[in-house]
């Protein structure tokens, strides 16, 4: 069971960092920022934006 808990907590904490992430270049101020949001983003998980 532990290791099934641990799963379904990782996941959420991706969905979370992930959707905050998303937000972060949705609302960035300037074209430059979410270009480098965006990057950071792809280095982190190939399928993200």
């Amino acid at each position: 069971m532990n290791n099934i808990a641990a799963k379904l907590r990782a996941r959420r904490a991706e969905a979370r960092t992930r959707r905050a992430l998303n937000r972060a270049i949705d609302n960035a101020a300037t074209a430059t920022v979410r270009q480098e949001l965006i990057a950071i983003a792809q280095a982190r998980q190939p399928h993200m934006r």
